[in-house]
């Protein structure tokens, strides 16, 4: 009985001896560049917001998809939307939010449905989080002025279609 107890305590203080051995350096971690720190920039304009859409619903129509299209200001206040006709109505409030989470979080909604393909269940603890591909920041010199979001097909049709739209900003 001694000796089970005595093999209990020592496995003990080699599991927590491991565990603090891979506990990160707390200045290393404070150290590391922030991830999508990019500044705000002054909000798209509605004729650049335009172009962008136009541009996106042009390739959805190429490529004969169904898609609602959102542009949002770097506040995530929505600027310009575009609808092809036969979309499906709850396409029009999740493009609308992909565009919001994007220009929100900084990053592409990509990396929302990344991070919870990965396990990384917190994310859906954030506040108007939506993972699924086709919300993209829109960038002008380093600074967001705003961001796209496309839903009605697949996250990746949805992505493609928002980086055609990207293409005509620049």
């Amino acid at each position: 009985m001694i000796k089970t107890r005595k093999l209990l305590v020592v496995a003990t203080l080699l599991l927590a001896g491991t565990a603090f051995a891979q506990t990160p350096n707390p200045l290393d971690v404070v150290a590391e560049k922030q991830p999508n720190d990019f500044p705000y920039g002054s909000p798209i304009s509605l004729e650049r917001a335009d172009a962008v859409l136009a541009a996106a619903v042009a390739e959805a129509r190429r490529r004969n998809w169904t898609l609602a299209c959102a542009v949002v200001d770097s506040g995530t206040n929505l600027v310009s939307f575009k609808r092809v006709d036969g979309t499906q109505i709850g396409s029009i409030d999740v493009a609308i939010h992909k565009a919001r989470a994007s220009a929100k979080y900084k990053r592409p909604t990509k990396a929302f449905e990344a991070g919870i393909q990965g396990g990384n269940n917190y994310l859906l603890t954030l506040d108007d989080v939506i993972a699924s591909r086709g919300g993209i920041p829109l960038m002008e010199g380093g600074k967001i002025i705003g961001a796209i979001g496309c839903s009605g097909a697949s996250g990746a049709q949805d992505e493609v279609v928002a980086n055609a739209g990207i293409a005509a900003l620049k």
